[in-house]
């Protein structure tokens, strides 16, 4: 039994399934296979952006699938020396240039990226979009509760999603108690803690006595607290294992373990400093 069909409610109706595919790292041209396969094994919901360079490969796939537009979600996000009124705008065209779609089911503001002081004009570029029906839904990335309260205060349309990392050494409470309390789900991106995670010997052991593996443990974990995933993975058999996660449940006191592994163990970068431009 796969998740593959498990979707949440966006603030704006639109549902996004809620495992998902992460493509960051994998070259354009690794990418069109990458995604293909992960289109044919199930998924419809991939992660891209602009800073990724890969978007070309995987609209390459996305054209090749035969599927239907509206049977795939699509997210990518803004670069950082992409930010700015009119630009970040521009620059949304231009991603759906590369990907050659007319629309995206989700665009994100990638980081807060302080010292450009250009991501609450960017807002306004993304509601703009919103509004005219370019994009189905607008969203952060690495936002903290700082930037989610400023954003509150001038804002038309709060974000869909805060794609933030979060895996079991990194949980990230403040920001996520933030998010949800204004009604903007979590995506999880490095869910696996970029595979630390897996190396827990909590983990381990409730792996074991459910007889599946580390990472389906984690990916559960995050699922039964209501979060969207994006695991990363270029292995087709893998990717078929990320998403078998409906034949087992994990216990509140499994739960419980999962959540006492907090250590604050970033693998990322920090929204309060990153602000290189991301354009190569």
């Amino acid at each position: 039994m796969n998740a593959l069909t498990r979707t949440v409610a966006l603030n704006g109706g639109v549902e996004i399934p809620q495992v998902g595919l992460g493509v960051f790292q994998v070259p354009s041209d690794g990418a069109r296979s990458v995604v293909s396969a992960a289109l044919a094994a199930g998924y419809r919901h991939i992660d891209t952006a602009a800073a990724y360079a890969n978007e070309v490969g995987v609209g390459e796939a996305l054209r090749e699938s035969g599927l239907r537009r509206d049977e795939v979600f699509v997210t990518s996000k803004l670069r950082n020396g992409d930010q700015g009124r009119g630009t970040a705008a521009a620059a949304y065209a231009d991603t759906c240039e590369r990907l050659a779609v007319e629309h995206l089911d989700l665009y994100l503001i990638h980081w807060p990226n302080p010292a450009a002081g250009l991501w609450q004009d960017s807002w306004r570029d993304l509601e703009d979009l919103l509004d005219a029906g370019r994009v189905r839904a607008i969203g952060v990335s690495n936002f903290l509760p700082e930037h989610l309260e400023e954003l509150v205060g001038f804002a038309r349309h709060l974000p869909a999603v805060n794609q933030i990392e979060v895996h079991p050494a990194f949980q990230q409470r403040e920001a996520v108690a933030a998010s949800t309390a204004r009604g903007i789900v979590v995506e999880a991106y490095s869910p696996l803690g970029q595979g630390s995670a897996l190396a827990a010997s909590a983990i381990g052991e409730i792996a074991e006595a459910r007889g599946v593996s580390p990472a389906q443990v984690v990916l559960r974990w995050h699922l039964q607290h209501g979060r969207v995933v994006i695991p990363k993975t270029t292995s087709p058999e893998r990717m078929a294992q990320n998403a078998d996660l409906e034949g087992f449940v994990l216990s509140p006191k499994d739960m419980a373990v999962i959540d006492g592994l907090d250590s604050g163990a970033r693998t990322g970068n920090d929204p309060r400093s990153f602000s290189i431009s991301q354009i190569r």
